[in-house]
């Protein structure tokens, strides 16, 4: 290579102080330098410390290094300075070869702490080689006939610099014969082309001799040089001659190998050497069609060595050109056209220009669905063809132009029955062997939401046990959608009903996804035995479709609820009173019970836990029925205390206790005095008992109304004089200055519920304010009470008689015990009335107080 100009040198050396102070490239992230070839060992290329913001004291301690590379390590870095610098010298011709840019990637670490860099060191060309010619000498042989303007191409100049550094043109000696051209095919393909410009003449010149330069672009440029020898030769006079100038021969496709095609002649006549003649492909002739066909040089004979083919070429042209052997000889030429004929030796191709899949599984008939067009290379009958598919498909095919064809539905899909089709369409040709191509077209059917959710069954029962926790789960429901992808989708809501007239999204909620139904609430099968829910499972398509499906569910009881002793009994310090003289199997009392539970649950069974004397009474285990085992004797206490145990059947059972005190008497008293302790108020409360209450109370009110009407009618008419000899008044009312009192009813009306059968009848002695309330079930005493009305204080008084009992008398004491309680509920109710409406708020304490 050559040297290195100090001036250029020094050129470089600034150009490469100004590059490295050059940041972060914004691009890649990284540093780059630029330097020329050829520099000696220790150039500097960077001080790479400066520029990665290194400190150069820190650079052996964190172990700076250069990561080595596959190749010569060519740069490297001084640790106390950080300069990077020239360690090999680059030749970028034998690194880059031709390359139109060079770079050195370098990779640099940094091990504590870890940190990686990369630099690209750009090679820059130096005009260090000049274009050399492949030879010293190129040596040329023309003959003297040689027209003017003959072109002679001569080997081009090889230059590896790259850019203006690469080689730009030549040029040729002075002469008076030839000049030069200079043809440009790229930028580094330039080679020279002599041009005769004179008529040779051997007998004046045999020999000629020019200096042929190659010059590059590199300041300052180098060149190369090579010596061009041309030596003019003798002619022949006479060249061969062909029989004619055109041959016409016909061949059969796919004809094998070694076919005689043809036969050529030419004649020369010159003797010897120069009257043998040798038969060639012209100069023009392509390269395929020297794989196709071959020219025996001494016969003349074309045959072919390829594969024939018709589709490719129907005519084939071959150039000939036929040559003696004498010196200084020039080629004649001739051509022969090779007509191939056709044979059915192609299948139809067949090409789908549009298809539509997916297609819709609504879509009408007649919808197209593919566009066919069907050729064959083949000619004549060998090209025409014909396409059938399959009968029993929902498709057909129809003609449009020639050779194109149409797939039309013929029907209504369903995608639920098929997703999609594989349509044969076989196309047969009309050769001889017919040959057939079969192309199978995919037609898939897009889905259509035709179709509505379904349920897994058409309704559903589930049993829940009551007590359940909020948030269990009840049972799931399962829909499913044929569709496909969002019409598939399916989701659940409850349709909006009322249980007991609550919203039934108070008791249960679904999940919209799943179908899981949950519970809100914890049911209570006292309340609610069973419900149904409305379940509508809707899909996701447009429009949505939807089905409903009921589901009921069923509360199962649970022993949750212990047995309620029912009013009136005998509380704590009451008690109830029998003759010493009774018989045995005397009823004593009778304790009755309910459970609110159903089933065995509710079942209830009686049985005396403690009693005084054990011996002495009995209980009914079904009814509760007290009675006496055996006479009483003189030393049986008188007070006896029973504690009545009343059990229900369910798993586990619940139970529950009464207190019954009774007094072993001589005889009946008209009266007698509270022997224990007021009883504690038991309340019993429910929802059913709040209906219950506001039953009874509305039908109260009217009756009361209607009494309070009657009474007002007739204190009004005892002002005016006409009443004063109808009214009495009792001995609660002889205090007042009323003028009036309550009208006594007539025997025979009642007031029913579902609790108290009340009756209003003349007492024994006929007053005119008693009234009799008889009860049924376990209320199955009658009291008598009297009613007072002041209008003056407006405070109504009333007032607890006796007990009525067809069959004990007006002398029959109140065996109830509550009757003290009652008697204090009516008084506490008439002190809180202050207007008219006193008298009814009164009665209907009086009355209606369970």
């Amino acid at each position: 290579m050559a040297s290195f100009p100090k001036s250029t040198w020094l050129k470089w050396q600034v150009v490469t102080l100004v590059i490295s102070t050059c940041v972060w490239d914004l691009i890649t992230g990284q540093i780059r330098y630029s330097i020329p070839e050829e520099l000696k060992h220790g150039a500097f290329v960077g001080n790479i410390a400066d520029d990665l913001g290194l400190d150069v004291r820190e650079l052996s301690a964190r172990r700076f290094r250069i990561v080595p590379g596959a190749n010569t390590q060519y740069l490297e870095v001084n640790l106390e300075n950080g300069v990077l610098f020239v360690n090999e010298k680059i030749d970028r011709e034998l690194l880059c070869d031709l390359s139109s840019s060079c770079f050195l990637h370098l990779e640099i670490v940094i091990e504590t702490p870890l940190e990686l860099y990369r630099v690209e060191v750009e090679i820059l060309d130096v005009n260090d080689n000049s274009p050399g010619f492949p030879w010293h000498e190129f040596r040329l042989e023309i003959a003297e006939s040689v027209a003017l303007g003959a072109r002679f191409p001569l080997e081009t100049a090889y230059d590896p610099d790259v850019g203006t550094n690469s080689l730009q043109s030549y040029r040729l000696s002075p002469n008076r014969y030839f000049s030069l051209e200079v043809q440009t095919r790229s930028e580094r393909s330039r080679f020279p082309v002599l041009v005769l410009e004179r008529s040779l003449d051997r007998e004046y010149q045999a020999l000629h001799q020019m200096m042929l330069t190659a010059v590059d672009g590199g300041v300052p440029g180098r060149s190369g040089t090579a010596l061009v020898t041309v030596s003019v030769l003798d002619v022949n006079d006479n060249a061969p001659v062909f029989d004619q100038g055109v041959y016409t021969v016909c061949l059969l496709e796919n004809a094998p190998r070694n076919t005689l095609v043809i036969k050529l002649n030419a004649t020369d006549l010159d003797e010897g050497s120069h009257g043998e003649v040798s038969y060639s492909f012209s100069n023009h002739a392509p390269a395929r069609l020297r794989q196709i066909f071959r020219v025996e040089p001494q016969t003349g004979e074309i045959r072919v060595q390829g594969v024939v083919d018709y589709e490719e070429a129907s005519v084939y042209e071959i150039y000939v050109q036929a040559k003696d052997k004498g010196l200084y000889t020039a080629a004649v030429h001739c051509t022969v056209v090779v007509e191939i004929i056709d044979v059915n030796d192609n299948a139809p191709e067949v090409l789908l220009t549009s298809v539509s899949s997916p297609v819709r599984e609504d879509a009408l008939p007649g919808t197209v669905i593919a566009l066919i067009s069907v050729t064959d290379r083949d000619s004549g009958e060998n090209g025409k063809t014909r396409c059938h598919i399959p009968a029993h498909l929902p498709f057909k095919l129809q003609t449009s132009f020639k050779n194109y064809y149409t797939l039309v539905t013929t029907e209504r899909l369903d995608r639920e029955s098929v997703v999609e089709y594989n349509v044969s369409l076989t196309v047969i040709d009309s050769g001889s062997p017919p040959l057939s191509t079969l192309q199978t077209i995919l037609v898939k059917v897009s889905d259509v939401n035709d179709n509505a959710p379904r349920f897994a069954h058409p309704s559903y029962t589930v049993y829940l046990m009551e007590n359940n926790a909020p948030g269990a789960s009840i049972c799931s429901v399962s829909a499913l959608d044929p569709d496909v992808e969002q019409n598939a989708y399916v989701s659940y809501c409850i349709l909006e009903s009322k249980i007991r007239g609550t919203p039934i999204s108070t008791y249960v909620s679904i999940n919209l996804n799943t179908g899981n139904l949950y519970a809100l609430r914890s049911f209570d099968y006292e309340q609610v035995k069973n419900f149904q829910v409305l379940v509508q499972a809707q899909d996701a398509g447009f429009p949505s479709l939807h089905n409903n499906v009921t589901v009921n569910v069923i509360i199962l009881d649970q022993n949750d609820n212990a047995p309620e002793i029912l009013p009136p009994l005998p509380p704590n310090r009451s008690a109830e009173m029998v003759p010493r003289s009774a018989e045995p199997g005397a009823v004593v009392a009778k304790v009755s019970a309910v459970d609110a539970d159903s089933g065995p649950n509710s079942r209830l069974s009686y049985q005396i836990s403690q009693a005084s004397e054990p011996a002495l009474f009995s209980i009914a285990p079904f009814s509760g029925e007290i009675r006496t085992r055996r006479r009483f004797q003189e030393q049986d206490a008188p007070k006896q205390r029973l504690v009545v145990h009343v059990v229900d059947h369910g798993k586990p059972p619940l139970s529950t206790s009464v207190t019954i005190n009774v007094l072993i008497v001589d005889s009946l008293p008209e009266t007698f005095s509270d022997l224990t302790e007021r009883p504690q108020s038991i309340e019993y409360f429910s929802d059913f008992n709040l209906y219950l209450i506001v039953s009874l109370g509305s039908v109260s009110f009217v009756f009361l109304v209607a009494i309070i009407a009657l009474v007002s009618l007739k204190c009004h008419k005892d002002r005016a004089g006409t009443l004063g000899q109808r009214c009495r008044f009792s001995s609660c009312c002889s205090r007042r200055h009323a003028g009036c009192c309550l009208r006594r009813k007539q025997p025979g009306d009642v007031l029913n519920n579902s609790h108290t059968n009340f009756q209003v009848a003349p007492s024994v002695k006929a007053q005119p304010s008693c009234m009799e309330v008889g009860g049924s079930g376990s209320l199955s005493r009658t009291y008598c009470y009297k009613v007072c009305l002041s209008p003056e204080s407006a405070k109504t008084d009333l007032m607890f008689l006796k007990p009525y009992s067809p069959a004990a008398g007006n002398n029959v004491k109140p065996a109830n015990p509550y009757v003290s309680g009652w008697r204090r509920q009516i008084s506490d109710g008439a002190n809180l009335a202050s207007n008219g409406s006193s008298e009814v708020a009164s009665l209907h304490g009086a009355l209606f107080i369970p």
